[in-house]
């Protein structure tokens, strides 16, 4: 048996690759000078940028409300307000937002660069928008509490824009974050709910091996690095050192990665490449004064979280006093503000569960899988999922009972419930959680001893150069000098390279253009755009491994210099370094609770009724949005009639609490407050409604129906089988059916006295 053979021609099969080989040759010359041009064009958008004094990166238009440098305490920051575009119709009424961007090398304008982005979202529901904005250089001796009184001030106008809506929510991004934190707790009545979007507020946190950033200080000795280029910056640091810093973390991404990314999809990237990267070279200065206290106080000394920053009126900066829901939204993807970086500060603030619901505080924070740190900012995917519930879901928020909360945003087909949708594919949930969640987060805090070390060997290593170094550098600087050094910084330099300032990028526009004009992109498939690829991939892997070896090789050296070894032993970790701070609502927390325990079998069918909705809604520590909606709506039931919102809302917070203090005991009145079997029947029912609002019980919620069960001596079996069969499960149709037969029994009752001859009452 004979197999046939192939018949491949060796010439057709060699005259096939050559034409591959010159197709590709012919796209890789193309290629390469149109993006050399986006090299060009990005030079030349840096200077026009600059020139123009380097406004936000704003996709939306803009107003100016109030300049910084206008106010008693001068400082680089504004107020803009958004510009609806057209066709939308914002309604004052609507909870303005007021977002704040990073001052962190960048400029600003991260939050709104395309439609779908934070002020995007927030513009398509209705809401006015502002934005805080700030210049690239700082007024001469600014200082953050400066920042912090102007950022008062503009919120302040805020509200007086909107005195018919409710206090404006505040959005701090990355660094933005912990200063609104600080603002929320100097000025606690100012603001809304706070959103803090992978913003870092305990500074040692991190997961071992994934965060290297954190250990970056501490291979230069301390924070006297950044007072000696402020210095060196004739009292400013350059941004441009900020930025690099940010570029170091990632080599494969900044020195391949990204550049390749253009050169490979050259016919559709560069637009969006520019316009990042208009934003991301825009650098920003800061004052010493800031600086110092960014490093010093925060950074390295992580005394936020605390209590150990004072203002220079003496009054001590405790997040405690925080009034305001608290939303954190970080992503285990992050490797620059870390999910363990943003959460941890509740650890180091609240010593238990019980202590925030003693301190009147709702916390409530959602992680995403895998976003990177500036994904959470600018990625539309982001934008359309979690900012959107985020933001949907505020008016929920803000009637949290006190404590800790995870949301999660699941897709609609995923929940066995149909609870308030935020948008058609997704539902929200608030479950309850613990401190001890949040532990689980993180693979433990024994190796922030290292930087308890390093923070005293910094303290030292700066009193010794500020005493002894840096009044012989001031001698020999002149704004002149610090000019040449910002300039000759790589991160701008690179930009007189490729731009029209060099002579020698003149032809790239005219070739590029001719390129542009003949262009004649490859085939997909062709053989050496596969090996290109392959060949990047190789790079791309070769960069990160030398970038994981090089953040493994820190991380040894900084354990091993401040480590119990090292100088962990001239300078052992401090214990009780943190103030001890009592808020104003942990004051008042006592005598409320004393007051509650002795009218635990006080305030009748409301008081009950509340009492067996939270108990319900709690039982699978689940509270979704449908059941906060049901609550509200029960002003309308007979029962809770003549009732404003807001006593409303303090009936169920005051059964909250006394379930909190006393649970058997809140148990164990219910008979007491609803002393026959008709009114226990109906307040249970009442529960139901609002609560699984036709729905079955799981296994959590049946459990605590049959202790409700024991205490009413009810039958639940019998009430959630007749609630199964109602309308619509709805406490809007509940509410209906009973206003009718309200109404009917009234016109009875009416028919009845007249024939009587009776006088009719208002009851």
């Amino acid at each position: 048996m004979f197999m046939p053979a192939l018949a491949i021609n060796p010439v057709t099969l060699t005259l096939g690759w050559m034409a591959a080989y010159l197709d590709y040759l012919q796209d890789a010359s193309q290629r390469s000078m149109l993006f050399l041009d986006v090299l060009r064009r990005r030079g030349n958008q840096f200077f026009e940028h600059e020139a123009a004094g380097a406004p936000p990166v704003l996709k939306f238009d803009y107003e100016l409300l109030i300049d910084g440098k206008d106010l008693p305490r001068p400082c680089n920051y504004l107020l803009y307000r958004i510009v609806p575009e057209a066709g939308q119709e914002l309604d004052a009424r609507k909870r303005p937002f007021v977002i704040v961007d990073p001052r962190a090398g960048h400029g600003p304008g991260v939050s709104g660069m395309k439609e779908d982005s934070q002020i995007g979202v927030l513009l398509r529901a209705g809401h006015p928008v502002y934005f805080i904005s700030f210049r690239p250089d700082p007024v001469p001796g600014q200082t953050l509490e400066d920042i912090g009184v102007a950022e008062a001030t503009f919120l302040r106008e805020v509200s007086r824009l909107h005195p018919d809506a409710p206090k404006p929510c505040v959005t701090g991004n990355c660094q933005a974050g912990w200063a609104v934190a600080m603002l929320a707790a100097v000025a606690p009545d100012l603001a809304g709910p706070i959103i803090l979007k992978g913003a870092p507020l305990a500074y040692w946190s991190g997961a071992r091996g994934k965060n290297p950033m954190r250990y970056s200080g501490g291979l230069w000795g301390g924070a006297w690095v950044a007072s000696y280029l402020s210095a060196l910056g004739n009292d400013r640091f350059d941004g441009a050192y900020l930025v690099q810093n940010f570029e170091n973390l990632n080599l494969a991404n900044t020195f391949w990665t990204k550049q390749y990314n253009v050169y490979a999809n050259i016919d559709t990237e560069p637009a969006r490449f520019l316009a990042f990267e208009k934003w991301w070279t825009g650098f920003f200065k800061l004052t010493t004064e800031e600086m110092e206290f960014i490093v010093n106080d925060l950074f390295v000394g992580n005394k936020l979280a605390t209590n150990q920053i004072q203002l220079s009126d003496g009054r001590q900066v405790s997040l405690k006093n925080i009034k305001a829901p608290i939303v954190v939204f970080a992503s285990r993807g992050d490797n620059i503000t870390p999910p363990e970086q943003a959460l941890n500060w509740i650890l180091d603030v609240y010593e238990n569960d019980e202590e925030i619901i003693r301190d009147d505080q709702v916390i409530v924070y959602t992680l995403h899988e895998d976003i990177g740190h500036l994904g959470i900012f600018v990625s539309g995917r982001v934008a359309r999922r979690e900012t959107s519930a985020i933001y949907g879901t505020l008016e929920f928020i803000d009637e949290l009972n006190p404590g800790l909360y995870e949301m999660l945003i699941e897709a609609a087909d995923e929940t066995p419930y149909d609870p308030v949708a935020v948008l058609p594919e997704y539902r929200v949930r608030f479950v309850q959680r613990s401190l001890n969640d949040i532990r689980r987060i993180d693979d433990g805090r024994d190796e922030e001893r290292y930087f308890d070390t390093f923070a005293q060997v910094s303290e030292v290593a700066t009193s010794w150069y500020k005493t002894f170094v840096d009044p012989w550098v001031r001698l020999g600087v002149t704004e002149q000098s610090a000019e040449a050094l910002r300039q000759l910084n790589p991160a701008r330099l690179q930009h007189y390279v490729f731009s029209n300032r060099n002579p020698w990028m003149w032809p790239v526009a005219v070739m590029a253009e001719a390129m542009r004009r003949n262009r004649r992109p490859i085939a997909a498939d062709n053989p050496f755009v596969a090996l290109e690829r392959e060949v990047s991939t190789a790079i791309e892997t070769w960069l990160q491994s030398v970038g994981n070896v090089r953040d493994a090789g820190m991380e040894l050296w900084f354990k091993a210099v401040y480590g119990p070894l090292g100088l962990g032993m001239l300078f052992p970790p401090r214990e009780g370094r943190k103030v001890p701070v009592e808020s104003e609502a942990e004051q008042a927390f006592a005598a409320k609770a004393e007051h509650l325990r002795a009218n635990i079998a006080e305030g009748g069918f409301r008081a009950a009724a509340a009492r067996l909705i939270i108990l319900l809604s709690r039982a699978d520590k689940d509270v979704e949005p449908r059941t906060i909606q049901n609550v509200n709506r029960l002003v309308e039931h007979p029962r809770f009639a003549g009732m404003k919102p807001e006593e409303l809302r303090a009936l169920f917070k005051d059964q909250f609490l006394t379930l909190a203090l006393d649970r058997q005991g809140a148990l164990a009145a219910l008979p007491r407050l609803l002393p026959n079997r008709e009114e226990r029947e109906e307040a249970a029912a009442l529960a139901l409604q609002v609560v699984l609002a036709g729905d079955k019980p799981n296994l959590a919620e049946k459990a605590v129906l049959d202790a409700i069960a024991a205490s009413l001596g009810l039958e639940v079996e019998h009430l959630v089988s007749s609630m199964a069969g109602s309308p619509d499960g709805d406490i809007g149709a509940e509410v209906a059916h009973l206003r009718a037969e309200n109404e009917r029994l009234r016109a009875e009752l009416t028919r009845l006295q007249q024939g009587e001859g009776l006088a009719v009452g208002n009851d």
